[in-house]
Parts: C-alpha cells; sequence; structure tokens
C-alpha cells in the first residue's frame, strides 16, 4: 500500500509541477501564490487574494484554466449595484414555452470573483452556498455545480471607501488568503517583456497538463497522506494558542479577540498533506504545518481595536505563536 501510494505522489507531483512551469511561462515570481493556488486545487478548497491592482491576478487564474484540459472559467466583477441572481441565474417565464432557468456565471470550474469586497453582503452570501456545499438554489430548485469548482477571489486593501469588509462567515469558507505582494526589482525586468498585454495568451504556448481525473485522483491522495499524532498534536496546539495564547506565554495574544474555528484546524491537516505531496513524501512533518500555517489562519484570526490602532498584523501574531509552540 505504501509503495503504491509513494509512486502515486510522485506521478501526481510531477503533474503539478509541470503546472507550475507552465504558469511560469507568463506569471514572473508569485511563487508563494501559486504554490498556494495549487495546494487549494488539491484540497477543493478556495482561496482570497489580497494585493493592489496590477499584479497579474487575473492573468493567474486565466493561465490556470489554460493549463485544466476542459476546464471553464467565468469572471465576476463585484461592484455594489451587483444583485444575487446576477451570480447565481434566475426563472424567467416565457408565453408559450414557461418558466425556465437561466444559470448565472457561477456554473464553471473555475471562478474569477474580482474585487469582492466592493458588493454588499446580500450578494457575498449568495457566494456562501456555492463555495461551502457546491450547489446553488435557484427560486425552488437546487442545482449542483461543475466539480472541480475553485473560487479565486480577490480585494483591494488600499481603498476603504465603497468596500463592504467579508463577514466572518464568507471570509472563513476561504481556505487560504494570500497577500500578492510587488515582484522584486529583477523580476520587473522580465514582466516588461512577458506580459499579456504584449503578447496574447496563445501566444505563451501553454500546454494542458491536470484533466479532471488527475485533479480528483489529487483530491483523494491528498486525503491519504499519513499524519502522526505527534504531528496532529501540533497542529492542535498551533490552533489551540490562537484561542488561548496565554497558555503558550504569547505576548501579542493581547491582541487576539478570538481566536480560529474548528475549520482551520481541518484545513491545516489538508494543506499540510497537500504540502508533503508536493515534497514528494506520503507523510507530513512539522515543516509542513509551518510553512502553511499563515495563509490558513491569517483571515481567520480576529483582532481586536488596540491591533488595529497600532496596525498589529496577523501574520506577527502568527509568528510569535509558530515560535512559542513546541513540537511534540
Amino acid at each position: 500500500m505504501n509503495a503504491s501510494l509513494q509512486n502515486d505522489v510522485e506521478e501526481l507531483g510531477r503533474k503539478i509541477k509541470q503546472v507550475k512551469t507552465e504558469l511560469h511561462k507568463g506569471i514572473v515570481g508569485q511563487d508563494e501564490v501559486i504554490e498556494a493556488v495549487l495546494t487549494s486545487i488539491m484540497c477543493n478548497g478556495h482561496v482570497l487574494i489580497e494585493s493592489v491592482p496590477g499584479l497579474a491576478k487575473t492573468t493567474l487564474v486565466r493561465f490556470l484554466n489554460a493549463t485544466i484540459k476542459d476546464s471553464s472559467f467565468q469572471r465576476i466583477q463585484f461592484t455594489p449595484d451587483l444583485l444575487p441572481t446576477d451570480i447565481t441565474g434566475v426563472n424567467v417565464y416565457e408565453e408559450h414555452k414557461g418558466f425556465y432557468t437561466i444559470k448565472g456565471p457561477i456554473f464553471a470550474n473555475i471562478i474569477l470573483g474580482d474585487e469582492i469586497n466592493r458588493t454588499p453582503p446580500k450578494v457575498q452570501s449568495a457566494m456562501l452556498q456555492a463555495m461551502a456545499e457546491r450547489e446553488v438554489t435557484i427560486g425552488r430548485e437546487t442545482f449542483p455545480l461543475p466539480k472541480p469548482f475553485l473560487v479565486l477571489a480577490t480585494q483591494n486593501p488600499l481603498e476603504q471607501q465603497g468596500t463592504y469588509p467579508l463577514a466572518l462567515a464568507q471570509s472563513d469558507r476561504f481556505m487560504f488568503k494570500v497577500d500578492m505582494d510587488y515582484p522584486a526589482e529583477d523580476e520587473e525586468f522580465h514582466i516588461i517583456d512577458q506580459n499579456i498585454d504584449v503578447k496574447r495568451l496563445e501566444d505563451f504556448g501553454l500546454e494542458q497538463c491536470l484533466s479532471f481525473p488527475d485533479i480528483f485522483r489529487l483530491q483523494e491522495i491528498t486525503k491519504k497522506i499519513h499524519i502522526s499524532e505527534e504531528v496532529k498534536e501540533y497542529v492542535v496546539n498551533l490552533i489551540d494558542a490562537t484561542r488561548y495564547p496565554d497558555n503558550y506565554g504569547i505576548k501579542a495574544g493581547r491582541y487576539v479577540r478570538w481566536g480560529v474555528s474548528p475549520r482551520a484546524t481541518i484545513a491545516l491537516v489538508l494543506a499540510a498533506k497537500a504540502k508533503a505531496v508536493l515534497a514528494g513524501r506520503t507523510y507530513v512533518i512539522p515543516e509542513d504545518v509551518r510553512t502553511i500555517v499563515y495563509p490558513v489562519i491569517r483571515h481567520r484570526l480576529i483582532l481586536n481595536y488596540e491591533a488595529k490602532a497600532r496596525e498589529i498584523s496577523p501574520d506577527s501574531i502568527i509568528s510569535e505563536i509558530v515560535k512559542m509552540v513546541p513540537v511534540t
């Protein structure tokens, strides 16, 4: 069984690395973001990307879609006047035809939700059922969404006017939150010559490396990765430290209002298993947990007003948690 699992891990790991290579044909740098997106596919999760405009978020999603055979892609531009039915779909009536359903853009394999915080909570909530249950209710009928189904949502951290912060229930549905940063100076030179404004998508010669069966197999293999009781205890202690920081001597705990939910525990274990697959292993080590804990926890950690006033970031608190919680 272990030999068979190891062979599967190595084979599928090569496919993921090939996808990463294809994405780098047009995406310069941004390794953390690319790895988070690929990990989310392996874990059947969703990703929230926060960055200023112009850092190739849309390009990344288009390239990802181009590497998956038979994948469908939809972009939803969230605006203040958007309605829930603009996303999910609507029942319409025509004479001599009766009632029928027009499905919205949510019915696709890969969804880019651009500037999700620019639309009111009523519209944001239309995404909740889709992201959590992979189905959408239109009128009195419930429709399953295509499989696989991945939501990559973006938000701009700079502009606050005309935005609506994501509800905690909504942000908790994202497996990862990734901060997309400016490229390095040497990467900027490559961007000048290698960008989608100069070239068409077809000019990059992207190969379709993944099929739907590959993705479903990846998700199943990821679940089978072994995690020892010691590593499980380490995960539980990291999560517990967000809720009861004083028990672990975490000084920055004074800035935490609420710790993370059990959904974070599940996500952290599954993401660590995916990291093990990417490393070619059939078992999780503590380093897998440490490298993925930031994007799993940063959007689930609720800080108090003092933290906001002092501009304390969730990442600085997570860093202290990782430092203070020992590996058992």
